[in-house]
């Protein structure tokens, strides 16, 4: 028998910690080779780390809640036989002490089992423990409801905003009346300030957030499209879809990703990431094509990889599954990692246009906005209604000038606006 102590392995991108969802494993279970033992929360997803050996769990290191880090103990692990290499095997009975350096094989007898906090004993049915949003924990007091009350449906039974909005119809809280259709009461007062932490996802977007505003210098430019054609051609594409055997639907997003692809053929140095250390573009060969989507937990940006390497059908088929893998929290690491540069539609939600954050190390990124028919004065002077949307550039100023970032957006709106001139790429 062995000790092999599982420490939390390298995340990948800059990820020094997660914040520990769910246990997976408890004292005394027996897991085999790459078992999942515990869900982690970074700043791009909540994954789920496998352990590398099999064997009987002795102890987990850390509550729901916590904060793990990089390359600390994660799970205490009885194995049959050898320990990896990568650790150093302790003789069943005696595990280093805390003190002791990596490798020490110590003769600390290790704290039985018993002793070890559980999976289900650091996860109870008070509203502090339920896996939830702080959106969704603000409604749930708002209308007095007890979220360990309320079924989730989420992943790892996360309770999701629509799980209260289905309790509070379902007329289930004693503290809260029926939610009527067609009607409007009014929220109870909150009492006092809240105070809500910045945790896991939320968190890890505000540090990212914060380091590229701080980092690159961001500017902006913003321009029309007329986005008549590529409507009508995206209407032609999806008729023809529509036939086959398996039906389906082409949004708007492969024909920007295809539109920017193209751009980049002039403009190489806008697909690169910025070494902070080396002071150097790093003009990537790759063309790696992050879709900021959002999710219940926050924003999170899936990665088609190798972009170029679709054609407008595939690139939709990857965009949608890539979508709904981050929505289910089934992103892998690879998914989110690696970009080169990144694409943010507001859909209809509206406004005019907004300035992104560049995905930092990148260098740019692309804000697609709501489509408005508007009247258009054509070269011969006659007015005629057109489908007019809004895109937005950002570009770090210390790699990307302006004149070349203008020449880049209108190298784009340009392949929007003749969409057929896409196929010639395909």
């Amino acid at each position: 028998m062995a000790l092999f102590e599982f420490k939390l392995p390298d995340l990948g991108e800059g990820v020094v910690e997660g914040e520990i969802v769910k246990w997976l494993v408890k004292p005394g279970d027996v897991l085999k080779e790459d078992a999942g033992v515990v869900e982690v929360m970074t700043d791009k997803a909540t994954v789920t780390v496998p352990t590398p050996v099999g064997g009987t769990v002795l102890k987990t290191h850390g509550n729901v809640g916590d904060m793990a880090r990089v390359h600390q103990p994660l799970v205490d692990l009885e194995t049959t036989g050898a320990a990896p290499k990568s650790t150093t095997p302790h003789t069943h009975g005696g595990a280093p002490s805390a003190a002791a350096p990596a490798g020490n094989g110590a003769a600390a007898k290790p704290a039985p089992a018993a002793a070890a906090p559980s999976a289900s004993a650091s996860v109870s049915v008070s509203a502090d423990k339920v896996l939830a949003t702080p959106v969704t924990r603000r409604m749930a007091k708002e209308h007095g409801i007890d979220l360990g009350s309320v079924p989730g449906t989420g992943p790892s039974g996360r309770v999701l905003k629509a799980d209260v909005e289905a309790f509070l119809a379902g007329g289930s809280s004693s503290s809260a009346a029926p939610a009527k259709a067609n009607t409007f009461a009014p929220l109870p007062m909150v009492k006092g300030d809240e105070r809500i932490p910045l945790r896991g996802l939320r968190k890890k977007i505000a540090e990212k957030m914060v380091r590229s505003k701080f980092t690159a210098p961001h500017y902006a430019f913003v321009e029309e499209v007329d986005a008549t054609e590529l409507i009508a051609l995206r209407t032609k594409l999806n008729d023809a879809l529509g036939k086959g055997k398996d039906p389906v639907k082409l949004s708007f997003l492969p024909f920007f990703v295809k539109a920017v692809l193209a751009a980049f053929k002039r403009f190489p140095q806008v697909n690169a990431n910025m070494d902070e250390a080396k002071q150097e573009l790093v003009v990537r060969g790759d063309f790696n094509i992050g879709i900021a989507a959002m999710t219940e937990q926050g924003l999170t940006v899936p990665v088609v990889r190798s972009a170029d390497r679709y054609n407008v059908l595939g690139l939709g088929q990857e965009i949608a599954r890539l979508g709904t893998a981050a929505r289910e929290q089934r992103l892998k690491m690879d998914e989110i990692s690696g970009g080169t540069f990144t694409i943010t539609s507001l859909g209809q939600t509206g406004g005019l246009f907004a300035t992104p954050i560049i995905n930092h190390p990148e260098v740019a990124i692309m804000g697609v906005h709501r489509l408005r028919k508007r009247p258009v004065v054509l070269d011969d002077d006659r007015i005629v209604v057109r489908q007019i949307m809004l895109l937005s550039f950002c570009f770090d100023h210390r790699v990307i000038d302006g004149a070349t970032g203008a020449e880049f957006a209108y190298e784009v709106i340009k392949h929007l606006e003749h969409p057929e001139q896409l196929f010639l790429t395909l």
